[in-house]
């Protein structure tokens, strides 16, 4: 599944969000990795990504964060949650965790050029 990413970074308090275009809201909020926030709506499909401390969290300037072509990919099945965040082909984030949040197997990918 493909879904069009809106991101938005603020330089002065160091926040990047990202939503899918057209989701409103979300069910729950999880920390899937020191400070990356993982939104899913209420049929645990994510919808959402929240990064306080974003530069210091995913280790990169902030002038690439402020680069709008951003694609998150999430893969998930009933044991593992991954998630890779790239901008500009340049893989920033590559996390994988065990999948405690209910999110159902998937393979999910959200686009700012989609």
């Amino acid at each position: 599944m493909k879904k069009r990413l809106i991101s938005s970074y603020d330089e002065v308090s160091d926040t990047f969000v990202g939503k899918v275009d057209g989701q409103k809201g979300f069910c729950a909020d999880f920390d899937i990795s020191g400070g990356i926030f993982l939104g899913i709506d209420k049929n645990n499909f994510p919808n959402s990504i929240y990064v306080k401390n974003a530069s210091e969290v995913l280790n990169i300037p902030k002038q690439i964060l402020e680069n709008s072509n951003v694609k998150i990919k999430i893969n998930c099945d009933r044991i593992c949650l991954h998630f890779n965040m790239s901008i500009e082909d340049l893989s920033i984030c590559s996390v994988k965790c065990k999948n405690k949040f209910q999110i159902p197997y998937m393979n999910f990918e959200m686009d700012s050029n989609y």
